[in-house]
């Protein structure tokens, strides 16, 4: 029984992740996402997958590269909502506080720094991540 929570964290935020691709990929997954209801529980559920995963692997007192990649995991998880939600945050103060133009008026278009956080570094940390700790899983699932 013992460790098996952060694994059960782990497989679910793993489920989480390839529905929410698949729906954002897929064509017939673009016609459910156009409400923003199912991408925001998505988006929810990652965030506390995330969080459960890294705090159980603390909890648990894993240690060793397994305890760094399901760590990498779980916080990139977070990270992607997080970024998601940092960005609109600053994007939108930013026009509220100095105007509708902001944004065209030094010369972007869009708030650059989260969203990149959120979608290219941590879903590549997201990866780099999950396939080390499957690998790691695998090698190691017979041992005991």
């Amino acid at each position: 029984m013992k460790g098996e929570i952060k694994w059960l964290c782990f497989w679910i935020l793993l489920a989480v992740v390839i529905v929410i691709a698949a729906l954002i990929c897929l064509p017939g997954g673009k016609v459910v996402l156009r409400s923003g209801t199912l991408i925001s529980i998505g988006g929810i559920a990652l965030f506390v997958a995330g969080g459960a995963l890294v705090f159980f692997t603390v909890k648990e007192k894993t240690a060793g590269r397994l305890k760094t990649l399901l760590i990498l995991t779980g916080a990139s998880a977070v990270g992607i909502t997080a970024g998601v939600i940092l960005h609109n945050v600053v994007y939108g103060l930013f026009i509220s506080l100095f105007g509708a133009d902001f944004w065209k008026r030094i010369g972007l278009m869009d708030e650059p720094v989260f969203f990149v956080f959120a979608l290219i570094v941590c879903p590549i940390a997201f990866l780099i991540g999950s396939i080390g700790t499957v690998v790691y899983y695998l090698k190691h699932r017979n041992r005991k």
